[in-house]
């Protein structure tokens, strides 16, 4: 299993909708960076995914899981991007804000910081413990 963080503004798509999607989740569409849709490729079913509050917020919330991998994004004309379906799976007991991330040394290299614009990023497993226990999961 591999493990990521994607982002999404809250006045667009919540962490609150994804929950009410249920089991059979939701596509996770729209995203147009090549790099961010590379990612979406590599994820596999099971994969878990931080789900980050962007610009409104700017705070991790909860994860996800991937329950479909990568197909053609219907909201895509051009047919060069991709989606992929997942499910919610729990909130975190406190959410992770970018400020408390960007305070913790062993997390400086994440892709969240360093490249801060990118929607669709992998996050290794130490990372992922590390903003685990942070959100007290």
């Amino acid at each position: 299993m591999k493990y990521w963080l994607v982002k999404s503004e809250p006045d667009v798509w919540s962490f609150e909708q994804q929950e009410k999607t249920g089991s059979k989740g939701a596509a996770w569409d729209g995203v147009r960076n090549y790099q961010a849709a590379k990612y979406l490729k590599s994820m596999k079913k099971g994969d878990q995914c931080f789900f980050y509050h962007s610009n409104i917020g700017k705070e991790i919330v909860g994860i996800i899981e991937v329950v479909k991998e990568a197909y053609i994004d219907k909201t895509d004309k051009s047919g060069r991007f991709v989606a992929v379906t997942v499910k919610y799976l729990k909130k975190l007991e406190k959410k992770v804000t970018l400020e408390e991330i960007k305070k913790v040394k062993k997390l400086g290299h994440l892709s969240l910081i360093k490249q801060s614009r990118l929607s669709v990023m992998p996050i290794d497993s130490k990372s992922w413990k590390i903003i685990n226990k942070m959100g007290k999961v």
